[in-house]
């Protein structure tokens, strides 16, 4: 028995297929949708439905564009196409971003709101992918799961939907100036975008995943696949016995790829070709009736009901999903929850493809410029809300900075009673807190310039003018970069120079381990410390401990000795600073929701640093320890506002603000060096 029977086909037959209605697919997408929200809700895993929606969406959308362009070649033809899809796209997807907000707004704490503006917007302009790449790849991003994140498949979706017509208009033309035949020169073409595509797939998948899965690049193969299939597909038969052997393979594939792969973590390379090569099985035998193959599952009633909230469904599944567990402050979901987030999701998918894709559906039917029209509403009603919430949130800010916020300056003077906020709200609003990275200056350039590019990405510098002036040096991690606020006062009064060379998650100490989420710690050490070497600062400020989140086993950074040996023979003096407490909670969010006086954001100081300063191990002729846990912890006590500014921006981290605020503290700590410093400047003058 011959598995498949190729023959050719006319180009009447060939035209007469294009605009054939397969209920079979409509109910493959309707699977694929279900899946995904099945894997979601109740496994906590991704399907693979999503590649194989990625793939269905563009063999109907290559089916549709040829068979428009065999008719009018002509740019009229893809303006129209645009005009129509987006006015049935963009409608349901602005009531779901909406919708978010509102949600957001009543339920989010506000240091959530920037992270959720910025993906509104992207969601709206499909884009959304390339906000999550960056996020991916955001050493300091305090993203967490987001209610528009699923936004990034209809993001490429929509990429694609822009230049796949493009493409094929570019490819027919072409073709017919040079007498070639049209479709097989689209083959080609597709054939060459999958395989490079593919390529660049399997290799980014495998040295950055977490980006490569957003990627447009890395996602082109799946819709070349797509377009191919459709192409293609006229061309492949079955006979009735094979159809129904071949299709169920498909269904079988397809339903278990979810839970045989790592789907999150090894797509989109070469694993995504289980869920798209199950799909294009199901839709070959598909072609061929048979009376045992998956054709009447995938065309009966349930599934093509459920293909028609499919796109609705897809919308709101998610952001039910994470709505849930955001008012619950849990992970997972039990059977009994995961069955209700999908019943509502179902309900509220209906109403959606009822009262909005419907009858605008209905609208853009009417012509060009009623579908432009709906576009043209559908972006208002996203923008519109959008830009009032940021404006208002802008007023509200300038109102607040006209109140006293003295942060750690309550301390210096004894004013006890303002170490919380009163009746006064604190600073950093929530909606500021992405701000709130202390920095020095900007990039190095110049005569600072490094040679390495490592160390070129990290390097800010702080320039007084006077090139002969005293140069300051903050080295390290994240946590040496945000002692930049108490630094940066001190270099600024005294019309000094500064540089900072901050790697997160990079330890400057040779023994140190890398922490997730930071890049190459060993070669960017070496090549930091080489280049403070040739540059000779006067002073060089660097962690000398190292805390543990809620706990008092406070250490010396490992290693440390051996680049403070180099330093201080280099002639340069050392400013090990005390590490300050890190916490199993984000004391910012902690404060946002119980309060600034709440005893769950309190830790005593005895629970959270070591009785003793680690870094005093150090100490030597031109080592000085800097230790401001006092204006941490006064009292014994680690506060989360102290003087009207929040002391923590998540679980670790000191706010620019209120680092600002310590930097009197800072000076009279460092007062004899500071003053050692500025005298031997004045005896080169």
């Amino acid at each position: 028995m011959n598995t498949a029977q190729v023959r050719p086909v006319t180009r009447r037959e060939r035209a007469s297929t294009l605009p054939t209605y397969r209920a079979d697919i409509d109910g493959l997408r309707a699977l694929a949708i279900a899946l995904v929200v099945v894997y979601h809700v109740w496994f906590d895993r991704v399907s693979g439905g999503v590649d194989v929606f990625l793939m269905v969406s563009a063999y109907f959308l290559t089916l549709t564009i040829t068979r428009r362009l065999e008719r009018t070649n002509s740019v009229s033809a893809l303006v129209n196409f645009w005009a129509r899809r987006f006015a049935r796209l963009l409608p349901a997807a602005s009531v779901t971003i909406v919708a978010v907000l509102v949600i957001a707004w009543l339920m989010f704490p506000a240091s959530e709101w920037p992270s959720l503006w910025r993906q509104a917007w992207a969601s709206l302009f499909y884009v959304q992918n390339w906000e999550l790449t960056a996020v991916a790849v955001d050493y300091y991003s305090r993203d967490g799961l987001s209610p528009l994140q699923h936004f990034w498949s209809l993001s490429i979706q929509g990429q694609v939907f822009l230049l796949w017509p493009v493409l094929i208009l570019a490819v027919m033309r072409a073709s017919r100036r040079r007498g070639w035949d049209p479709r097989r020169a689209l083959i080609i073409v597709f054939v060459c975008v999958l395989g490079a595509s593919f390529i660049y797939s399997v290799v980014f998948t495998s040295s950055a995943q977490q980006s490569a899965y957003f990627s447009t690049l890395a996602r082109l193969w799946e819709f070349a696949f797509g377009s191919l299939l459709a192409l293609l597909a006229p061309k492949i038969r079955f006979t009735a016995g094979w159809a129904a052997v071949v299709g169920w393979i498909g269904i079988v594939g397809l339903i278990s790829c979810g839970a045989f792969l790592d789907v999150r973590g090894g797509f989109p390379g070469y694993l995504a070709l289980w869920p798209l090569v199950s799909a294009a099985l199901v839709m070959l035998a598909g072609a061929t009736a048979s009376p045992w193959g998956p054709g009447a599952l995938l065309s009966g009633r349930a599934l093509r009901w459920l293909g028609t909230i499919a796109y609705s469904l897809y919308l709101v599944h998610w952001v039910v999903l994470v709505a849930y567990l955001t008012v619950t402050g849990t992970t997972r979901v039990d059977a009994a929850a995961g069955t209700l987030i999908i019943a509502v999701s179902i309900v509220l998918a209906w109403l959606m493809a009822r009262a909005v894709e419907r009858p605008m559906r209905q609208v853009s039917e009417r012509g060009r410029r009623a579908a432009m029209t709906v576009v043209a509403g559908a972006v208002l009603l996203t923008t519109i809300p959008l830009a009032a919430w940021q404006a208002t949130d802008d007023v509200s800010a300038i109102a607040l900075e006209a109140a006293a916020h003295p942060g750690a300056a309550v301390l210096l003077s004894g004013a006890v009673d303002e170490w919380y906020s009163g009746d006064v709200p604190p600073i950093p609003r929530g909606s500021d807190l992405e701000d709130e990275w202390a920095g020095i200056g900007d990039r190095c350039d110049g005569d600072f310039a490094p040679e390495s590019a490592n160390v070129a990405d990290s390097c800010l510098a702080l320039r007084s003018g006077d090139a002969t002036a005293p140069l300051i040096a903050v080295v390290g991690d994240s946590h040496a970069g945000q002692w930049s606020a108490v630094v940066r006062p001190i270099v600024e009064e005294r019309n000094w120079n500064a540089i900072s060379l901050v790697r997160g998650g990079c330890s400057f100490a040779a023994d140190e381990d890398e922490v997730p989420g930071a890049v190459d710690c060993a070669a960017w050490r070496v090549e930091a410390l080489d280049y403070l070497l040739d540059k000779q600062p006067d002073v060089v400020f660097m962690m000398g401990s190292r805390s543990k989140a809620d706990s008092p086993d406070e250490t010396a950074l490992a290693g440390i000795d051996t680049y403070i040996d180099a330093l201080t023979a280099n002639g340069s003096q050392i400013v090990l600073i005390r590490d300050n407490p890190r916490f199993s909670v984000d004391m910012f969010q902690c404060v946002e929701r119980n309060g600034v006086d709440a005893e769950e954001c309190t830790r005593d100081k005895d629970d959270v640093l070591a009785a003793r300063n680690p870094a005093t191990s150090s100490l030597r002729p031109g080592v000085t320890s800097l230790d401001l846990s006092d204006y941490l912890c006064p009292d014994g006590l680690c506060h989360p506002v102290i003087g009207r500014v929040v002391v923590y921006m998540d679980d670790n981290h000191v706010t620019e603000t209120y680092g600002l605020t310590m930097a009197p503290a800072a000076v009279q700590e460092l007062r004899p060096l500071l003053a050692q410093v500025g005298n031997a400047a004045e005896s080169v003058e």
